[in-house]
């Protein structure tokens, strides 16, 4: 009995630590589609169509929105590398890889 009191124990203290970084990521999908409806941003779907066939070889991950910056992060995996694409969200300009 006491082997699985610890488990369950630590998993339930880590459970309040999760819930703002979930809280987080959604406000920041919401802050997202708040601007692109508001004509502020091009479509993830729009830079992923641009920047996704020009990662040959890679895998896409997913991305990211960043809310201050206006910018999504592209993540990718090659050859066991994680490489990241910014793009502007407002214009679709990339604005740096990190390979």
């Amino acid at each position: 009995m006491k082997s699985l009191l610890i488990p369950c124990l630590a998993l339930a203290l880590s459970m309040p630590m999760a819930a703002p970084v979930l809280a987080q990521a959604r406000g920041e999908q919401g802050e997202a589609r708040k601007e692109m409806r508001a004509g502020n941003l091009v479509s993830l779907r729009e830079i992923e169509a641009r920047i996704v066939p020009t990662m040959r070889g890679a895998e896409y991950l997913g991305p990211a929105y960043d809310s201050t910056a206006m910018a999504y992060r592209l993540k990718f995996i090659r050859d066991g590398r994680v490489l990241f694409v910014d793009v502007d969200a407002r214009t679709g300009r990339v604005l740096g890889r990190s390979d």
